[in-house]
């Protein structure tokens, strides 16, 4: 199998997760945080998901799933201990072409979840194409190790920056050896070590007065 590799944006759009375990609680749980409208279908929830609905975060039904949950829905996640159950789901959403996975069931996945590591903006996925999700795991650790924190306000300050010159109607192909000389210069380090005097400076020298890196992150 050959996998397209794609990132979705899922904001507003419809999702419905079917299983109320430890399993399909993380599925709900990246799934909001990614600002998709989350419908969970299931008998039993779990305290987790019990408290996102009663603080308003997602729609809990505690019933039995029904074929017409899957109607008008952009993705569907299976995350149920029933092999049957997960094979009509994943039927269902295959009559209908809507995107559908079936946790630890890659052969019956019209798209499978890749280990992340989330810093803010950068996302890194590793994906085994689902031969191996260990080992895809123990990838994800060690990059865990290399990218640290520091990457997210690292990231938060090359956006803003990016933003103000394109509202300063500078070229955006200039841009591109501004940023160079920038991390040429360490500032991914000097982000690590919070090291503000040095950023200040490192930007003022390249970009010119007026920015100034808390006032940047902070918008």
């Amino acid at each position: 199998m050959k996998y397209y590799p794609v990132n979705l944006d899922i904001r507003n759009r419809d999702c419905l997760v079917v299983g109320g375990g430890a399993v399909g609680t993380r599925k709900v749980k990246t799934l909001v945080e990614c600002g998709g409208v989350v419908t969970v279908v299931s008998p039993q929830a779990s305290a987790k998901l019990t408290q996102m609905a009663a603080d308003g975060l997602i729609t809990l039904e505690s019933r039995a799933y029904r074929t017409n949950d899957i109607e008008d829905k952009f993705l569907v996640i299976g995350a149920t201990d029933d092999e049957t159950l997960n094979r009509q789901i994943h039927a269902d959403a295959d009559g209908r072409n809507t995107l559908c996975n079936i946790a630890d069931r890659p052969e019956i996945c019209n798209f499978i979840l890749p280990a992340i590591v989330n810093r803010g903006d950068l996302v890194l996925a590793v994906s085994t194409s689902g031969k191996s999700p260990a080992y895809a795991k123990r990838v994800r650790k060690e990059l865990e190790k290399q990218f640290g924190e520091e990457y997210e306000p690292f990231l938060r300050l090359m956006g803003a920056i990016r933003e103000r010159l394109l509202r300063e109607k500078h070229e955006p192909e200039a841009h591109k050896p501004l940023f160079e000389k920038m991390i040429n210069a360490g500032l991914l380090d000097l982000v690590r070590e919070n090291k503000t005097e040095q950023i200040d400076t490192l930007l003022r020298d390249v970009l010119g007065k007026g920015y100034r890196y808390h006032e940047l992150i902070n918008g």
